[in-house]
Formats: structure tokens, C-alpha cells, sequence
């Protein structure tokens, strides 16, 4: 007997229809809106801040014109390229506008230590340093041993150092067309610095370094000991204007590289090419940390919750904003 063909589909019976699972998507790219909403709420936050610390950031130091002709250079690439018909426009526009958002966030992360640094009192270093003996972590030991090492002291600095993770990664995303991913990424980056420094604001410290170490000094770690300087200048309100260029790390609690190498572990998990790198290079930048950042074990505790917390509420974000299709 010859089948029946129809040219239009059968109507499926209504079983089948309410069996079938509903597919969920993100509606397009809806955090790209809602990043750039609260980065513009975030700078205005800052531009507060300064004021009320009575700080400035001086835009005719070098250092900020460098800034400001790479912002340009930047620009260039994200709105020039894409016109010029060369093949790799698609994947250098993209991923020079993630380069840039994620240098404003980490130079505005940095720079907003300062006003937050002058509105503290007090020091959180006995409490800190209690937790740490506690837990059984012997800062002195790590810092006598990378002192007494030459070659221990280059491959901390060069890990502590290592900056081309986020670039490494953020290029895959654009080179793969991966937009929500790469801006995820940046949001949860900007998200894990905000958290670090509202925490900050409440547990104020000198670090490691400066509250434990009262001999000659063996060996500078890479974050040098500007804390016992800088904070206190910050608070008497003797510190007015701040270079770009000679941002320093003063935030001890919780731990930013901490938090950043969670995640940068945590992105390059799903790239299969460079997950073990990643691993390894951030890895070694977190055994680096104590030292070379001059954080107490606790401090790093915290940057891992931090940047657990950041991921969380992204993981929040995005399933609030998926859609039924």
C-alpha cells in the first residue's frame, strides 16, 4: 500500500508536544546591557569617592596621556576595523574592546583603593595574622625561604607578574565568536573587584610584610611594603593627586590575584587548548602570592570566596535572564 505524503507538517499529538523539553536560551546578549549599565553607575561611584577622600586622578601625568592614546588606539580598532574588509577584523575589533574594558575595570579597581584606603580606620593585621596561626600558616617561613632562594625569587616574581592570561583568554572568545562568554568574563572580573573592595573598607590591613618582619629586609617581595606608608597618608588626606602610572597594591584583604586566578581557572577550563597552561601559570601565580603580594594565608581564603561569590551571582544572572523558546 503506497505511504501518504503530505506537504505540510502533521500536527504532533498532544503528548508528544507536552513531553518534549522546552529549550532555554539567553535572551541576546542581555549582559552586555546590564555590564555596561553598571560600569557607567560604577564610575560615578568613584567619581564620589575621590571627592569625598579629596583625591584626583592627574590627567597630565605621562602616564595618563600613555592611557589615554591606548583608549585611542583601541577605538581605532574596534570601529575602523570592521570597515576595512581586512579577514581578521571580526576577531581583532571584538577583542580590542574587551581588552580595553578589562584594563578600565582593573585600572579603575586599583585606583578606587585609594579614596577607599582614606575613608578606613584601624588595622585588621592582629586578627588576620590570628587566623593564620590558627589555620597553621607560618607567613615568616615562606618569605625566609623565597629570601634565601635566588632562583625561587625569579619564578615567583615572573608568575606574580604574569598578565597574559586574561589576554590569552579573552582572545579565544573573540577568535571563536564567543561574545556572552567574553562578556561574562569581564562582568564577573568587574563584579569580583567590587566585592574585594567593599571588603576591603572593612578589614583594612598593612600586610604580612610590614606587620611581621622587623629585621633587615632579605628580599622586597614584588607588592613592596607600601601599605604602612600609603594608607596612613590617605587617611591624614596628605596624598592629593593619583598617577596612573604609579598605582600601587594596597588592598591586603581579601586577596584580587587570588580571586582573579579562580577566575581565569574557571574560563579556561572549557578551552581544551589551554586549560592545562592556564592551570599551571595561575597555579603558580597563587603559591607566588603570599609572598609577592605580601598576603596572609586568610587573605587568600577570602579572594577564593570572592571569587566563588562573583561567579554565583553570574551563574544567578544568567539563568534570570533566560527565556523559554
Amino acid at each position: 500500500m503506497p505511504s501518504i505524503e503530505t506537504s505540510w507538517p502533521l500536527a504532533e499529538p498532544v503528548a508528544a508536544q507536552k513531553a518534549r523539553p522546552v529549550p532555554i536560551v539567553a535572551r541576546p546578549l542581555a549582559i552586555r546591557r546590564h555590564f555596561l549599565a553598571a560600569l557607567g553607575v560604577s564610575m560615578v561611584l568613584l567619581a564620589l569617592l575621590l571627592d569625598m577622600a579629596d583625591l584626583r586622578i592627574d590627567l597630565w601625568q605621562p602616564s595618563s596621556i600613555a592611557y589615554g592614546a591606548a583608549a585611542a588606539l583601541l577605538l581605532a580598532l574596534r570601529f575602523g576595523l570592521p570597515r576595512s574588509g581586512w579577514r581578521h577584523a571580526g576577531t581583532v575589533a571584538p577583542f580590542a574592546t574587551y581588552v580595553g574594558l578589562f584594563t578600565l575595570i582593573s585600572v579603575m579597581g586599583a585606583a578606587a583603593s585609594y579614596p577607599v584606603a582614606a575613608l578606613t580606620h584601624g588595622y585588621a593585621d592582629a586578627t588576620l595574622q590570628r587566623i593564620d596561626a590558627a589555620l597553621g600558616f607560618d607567613w615568616l617561613h615562606w618569605y625566609r625561604l623565597t629570601a634565601s632562594h635566588r632562583g625561587l625569587q625569579f619564578l615567583e616574581t615572573a608568575a606574580y607578574r604574569s598578565y597574559v592570561t586574561p589576554a590569552l583568554l579573552l582572545w579565544c572568545m573573540a577568535r571563536a565568536g564567543e561574545q556572552e562568554r567574553a562578556w561574562r568574563f569581564i562582568a564577573t572580573f568587574w563584579l569580583a573587584a567590587v566585592i574585594t573592595l567593599i571588603l576591603f573598607s572593612l578589614m583594612p590591613a598593612v600586610g604580612p610584610f610590614s606587620y611581621l618582619w622587623h629585621e633587615a629586609i632579605r628580599y622586597m617581595p614584588e607588592s613592596e611594603l607600601w601599605q604602612q606608608g600609603l594608607i596612613p597618608a590617605l587617611r591624614t588626606h596628605a596624598v592629593h593627586a593619583i598617577d596612573l602610572g604609579q598605582l600601587r597594591g594596597i588592598v591586603s584583604a581579601p586577596s584580587f590575584h587570588t580571586a582573579a586566578a579562580v577566575l581565569y581557572i574557571a574560563a579556561g577550563w572549557r578551552i581544551a587548548a589551554l586549560r592545562w597552561p592556564i592551570v599551571a601559570l595561575n597555579t603558580a601565580m597563587l603559591l607566588s602570592t603570599p609572598v609577592e603580594g605580601t598576603h596572609y594565608l586568610v587573605d587568600m581564603i577570602l579572594g577564593l570566596g570572592v571569587a566563588l561569590t562573583a561567579l554565583a551571582l553570574m551563574d544567578m544572572h544568567r539563568r534570570r535572564c533566560a527565556v523559554s523558546v
